[in-house]
């Protein structure tokens, strides 16, 4: 006889999840808020679709926090699993020069999800969307049936209870983490939530903002706490967001918890080293140094503008103070970008929570995987990675279980 299983939330965990359960085993239904499935997927499809990173197993899994919890995780469904499974699904994907992995030019983000949805619906499982769910009710889940014009609360009594309902950010997706009062009241340590892959607030003076709001700083190398991130910034009225910074981001949120601001050191020329610049800058003959600095070490005018304001006179016009400094600029992080601004979120059900199956550990065969879990990446591919792994993991544990 097969057993019941209900899924609730419908983003890339959730997916996979599905895709990989035995439907001889199982009675599936997955619950969706949204009136489709798969909508916090497709705006991660706004301005490229990056699926994964190409980047060896044991780099990749350095990249989560806590990297530990991954292991198993990422090597059981790695990057080049997921690539393959995409491929066995008509999803063609290739290698850019980031080393990141997108589908091929041609596949849009709907037709990967459509793809996916594809292999779902052949395995005849239930989708249920526009059903909110609102706790339980002693041992049934409680829905809102918003399809209704009443809408009608209805009561599932479900075998096992998977929930992959995501973190707190892009609430138009959702995504809001309100589930989390349900599971404090059923004495579940929930970590606050924060913001994860986002903007930091710097507090520029305004002739700087005129100058270079909305300006990269490019093939710089940053610093916080002794991690070093290589990449590109963007410059915001707010502060700085990009690639860069996302990577540091828990180095970041850490030193603002303890301390109520944060540190950072900016390498403006990481292929230069420090000695050059000083020897350079030295002997720079009858130029200024603003000029010696454009013309010899191709500083621009936003690096320049960056300089000028962060540096007092002194160091600005002493070359041996200038070239350390355009090695180790200082920053001063004050905050972080509001939570719904941001790509991600930390915090959530606490690992502590979960056995080494996703299992709660408070609550038999009711099993979380997804944002919904306290554990950060950094953009890149990893965050849905990490998402399809789980999924993918714990498919894999509830089709072997009714063998044992």
């Amino acid at each position: 006889m097969k057993r019941s299983i209900t899924i609730i939330g419908g983003g890339p965990s959730a997916l996979m999840l599905a895709a990989q359960l035995d439907e001889q085993k199982f009675d599936i239904t997955i619950y969706e808020r949204n009136a489709a499935l798969g909508r916090k997927f497709l705006v991660a499809g706004d301005g490229g679709f990056n699926l994964t990173h190409s980047e060896k197993t044991e780099q990749f899994i350095s990249r989560y926090t806590p990297a530990p919890f991954f292991k198993e995780i990422i090597s059981a469904f790695n990057s080049e699993d997921l690539r393959k499974w995409f491929k066995s699904i008509g999803i063609e994907t290739f290698v850019g020069s980031s080393k990141r992995v997108f589908p091929v030019k041609e596949i849009k983000p709907i037709d990967v999800l459509n793809a996916i949805l594809n292999v779902i619906k052949q395995k005849n499982i239930s989708i249920k969307t526009k059903h909110i769910w609102q706790g339980w009710n002693n041992n049934q889940l409680v829905f809102t049936d918003a399809s209704t014009p009443e809408n009608k609360e209805l009561l599932v009594k479900s075998d096992i209870v998977v929930f992959a309902l995501g973190g707190a950010s892009w609430k138009v997706t959702g995504s809001d983490g309100t589930w989390s009062a349900f599971f404090a009241d059923k004495k579940i340590n929930i970590i606050p939530f924060q913001p994860s892959n986002c903007a930091f607030e710097i507090k520029w003076n305004k002739p700087f903002i005129d100058v270079a709001e909305g300006q990269s700083l490019k093939n710089i190398s940053l610093f916080c706490d002794g991690l070093e991130k290589k990449g590109e910034l963007v410059i915001t009225k707010f502060g700085l967001e990009g690639g860069a910074i996302y990577a540091l981001s828990p180095a970041i949120r850490k030193q603002l918890n303890d301390k109520k601001s944060a540190q950072l050191f900016l390498d403006l020329k990481p292929s230069i080293g420090l000695d050059e610049i000083k020897n350079k800058l030295i002997h720079k003959g009858n130029k200024s140094l603003s000029k010696q600095l454009t013309s010899v070490l191709n500083i621009n005018e936003v690096q320049l503008a960056l300089l000028k304001t962060i540096l007092t006179k002194d160091e600005f016009t002493k070359p041996e103070l200038l070239a350390k400094k355009i090695k180790t600029l200082p920053l001063i992080i004050t905050d972080l970008a509001h939570i719904d601004d941001a790509i991600s979120t930390v915090g959530g059900i606490a690992l502590t929570e979960i056995d080494d199956n996703f299992q709660l550990k408070k609550m038999p065969n009711h099993y979380v995987i997804g944002e919904m879990l306290d554990w950060d990446a950094p953009t890149g591919g990893y965050l849905l990675q990490g998402c399809f792994s789980m999924g993918y993991g714990l498919a894999n544990r509830l089709n072997t279980s009714l063998n044992d």
